[in-house]
């Protein structure tokens, strides 16, 4: 079990819409609705568990899946306040260490938000297993329940509902009246049918699918052998073009240019191709069909550079920001077995282009994502923190368009040691960000200033809790040994007469 990221069991801790609940009636409101004439907040009322179990898709932008939610309330009245996310753990041993945990990050996210919390409401969401039924779920899980409501109790901060949803119903863990909360579950409203469907929809809030589908947007789309293969094949042939050359500063310029201008051709390729109707199943087959596994692998080889990176931050807004978005998802879907940590740079520029523009939800699950594949990415860090506490993109925003004018004024010196420690990895010193003087170089160090004194903590682990072994074999442009998406080493060599050196 990992607490740093929303998308993997990882923390996620937001301030997003409000609602009101007291002693067994929810009030609630979605977000902001304001007419041109400032009329007021749209409130919306939830009442009963009923009602609080289909607002929960509402208020994450997405149906969680395998998931624990946490709801802090606020005042007689129980208005929604902070919400956090992680994935269940899978071993019944960390529950009680989690739900400690998940009790203090609520209650410290909303003090830091100026307010304590009264009250909490708790959602398991967990599809059954093969052979298992909803009710199973249920009762599996009812141990991991009573930790929570215990832990949120030692805190004085009572659990007023705790529900756990599976398969189409759901079931109360406080409610012991049989006629409103039956054994066998109730089950959930038809999508579209309740009140809180109707207020999102007069909002303009939209419900994504489940997470599940949101991270395989993200995934590896084939996991045949020879398939698989033949993208490693083209990923080493790309190292191998790359990695040496990355040695040198004439090198790291030279290929700082060459990714530039081969993302760029690839933004318009996906741009003036449509996305076809239907399934996102569909419309990501049909990007992937528009670039081949040469041109990934040559773009995912120069994302490692730091700057290069920085330089492609700045596709995020305007007519380039949904062709990158397909981008960035296209190249993640791309690193394959030894270079699953390859992703968190496209993964992270994903997450910002995705908040950038204003969908949250998606952002939260990219950035989560590229946690996973570097624990250390000290970017995505940054950019997760800032999103959980609402922070406003438009910082940032700013300062990349400082960046992008300032460049144009004149030519900025590449910096001589750009590529040593991978994208935005520990003992990062040479980014954009921190080069000593230049047109528009201080607006982005400034941004990356403003992410860090705007989100100072660190991201934390409850105990017992679990990291990936991230270890991969070395190979002929291949992250080495130990190292991370962060952490380039000098490539492997293989011996003459061997194709890859393994």
């Amino acid at each position: 079990m990992n607490t740093n990221s929303d998308a993997s069991g990882n923390r996620d801790l937001s301030h997003g819409p409000t609602a009101d609940l007291s002693a067994g009636v929810a009030k609630g409101s979605v977000p902001a609705v304001t007419a041109a004439d400032g009329a007021e907040e749209q409130q919306v009322t939830l009442r009963g568990p009923a009602q609080l179990a289909d607002c929960l898709p509402y208020l994450m932008g997405f149906h969680p899946s395998d998931s624990v939610v946490l709801v802090a309330l606020h005042g007689r009245r129980g208005r929604f306040g902070g919400r956090l996310r992680v994935g269940i753990p899978k071993s019944p041993q960390e529950w009680a260490p989690v739900a400690a945990h998940l009790a203090e990050c609520l209650l410290a996210n909303s003090e830091r938000h100026g307010r304590r919390p009264d009250g909490v409401v708790v959602f398991l969401c967990q599809d059954p297993a093969e052979g298992e039924s909803g009710r199973q779920v249920m009762e599996r899980l009812r141990a991991f329940a009573q930790r929570l409501r215990t832990a949120c109790g030692v805190l004085d901060v009572p659990v007023l509902e705790a529900l756990c949803i599976s398969d189409g119903r759901f079931w109360s863990y406080c409610c012991p009246d049989r006629r409103c909360c039956p054994p066998e579950g109730t089950g959930l409203a038809l999508p579209g049918t309740s009140v809180m469907a109707a207020a999102a929809a007069y909002a303009g809030i939209q419900v994504r699918g489940t997470l599940r589908e949101m991270e395989a947007r993200f995934a590896p789309r084939t996991h045949v052998p020879e398939h698989l293969r033949t993208t490693v094949s083209a990923l080493d042939d790309a190292g191998s073009a790359v990695m040496p050359r990355l040695l040198t500063r004439a090198g790291r310029e030279q290929v700082g240019r060459e990714t530039l201008a081969l993302a760029r051709t690839l933004l318009r390729r996906l741009g003036s191709a449509a996305p076809p109707r239907g399934s996102w199943q569909d419309a990501d087959s049909a990007d992937d069909a528009l670039i081949d596994d040469a041109e990934a692998g040559a773009v995912l080889h120069g994302l490692q550079d730091r700057e290069t990176r920085d330089r492609l931050a700045e596709w995020m807004e305007g007519p380039e920001a949904a062709p990158a978005l397909r981008l960035w998802r296209l190249l993640a879907r791309r690193c394959v077995g030894p270079y699953a940590t390859y992703a968190a740079p496209p993964l992270t520029l994903a997450g910002w282009v995705a908040w950038s523009t204003g969908d949250e939800p998606e952002g939260r699950v990219a950035l989560g994502l590229a946690l996973e594949a570097d624990r250390d990415y000290t970017f995505a860090q940054l950019l997760h923190q800032a999103c959980n506490d609402g922070l406003d993109p438009e910082k940032l925003r700013a300062c990349l368009r400082r960046e992008r004018a300032g460049r144009a004024e004149g030519p900025v010196p590449h910096s001589s040691k750009g590529a040593r420690s991978g994208p935005g990895g520990r003992g990062s010193r040479t980014s954009v960000a921190s080069r000593a003087s230049g047109p528009g170089r201080t607006s982005l160090a400034n941004a990356r200033r403003t992410l860090r004194t705007g989100s100072a903590r660190t991201t934390t682990r409850p105990p017992g809790a679990r990291t990936k072994d991230r270890r991969v074999a070395g190979a002929r442009g291949r992250p080495a040994r130990g190292t991370g998406a962060g952490r380039r080493e000098v490539p492997h060599r293989p011996r003459r007469g061997t194709r890859s050196g393994r």
